[in-house]
């Protein structure tokens, strides 16, 4: 009989967005994969994954609760940090 793979569990807005911002993260080299490999640093991919984040951000002004806003808000804000640190330091 084949092996079940593990239930991922629901999905709401606030593990999607983390979800993303991890992955930016991966891309950026500030986290390991799930897995716990280092990829090497993808800075098209991360800048992708922070717009996508800032659309979204953009496309539901006005329909998130306080604690969504806040969290896509701050993710937001520190991925962009982080992808300017990590730009600065590929650079140079």
């Amino acid at each position: 009989m084949a092996e079940q793979a593990p239930s991922l569990g629901p999905i709401d807005f606030s593990t999607h967005v983390v979800s993303l911002a991890s992955t930016a993260l991966i891309a950026l080299g500030k986290m390991p994969t799930p897995d716990g490999d280092a990829m090497p640093i993808d800075l098209e991919t991360a800048r992708h994954l922070i717009d996508v984040l800032g659309m979204l951000e953009d496309k539901t002004k006005g329909n998130l609760d306080e604690a969504e806003h806040k969290l896509l808000a701050s993710l937001i804000y520190d991925l962009r940090v982080a992808y300017v640190d990590t730009q600065k330091a590929s650079n140079g």
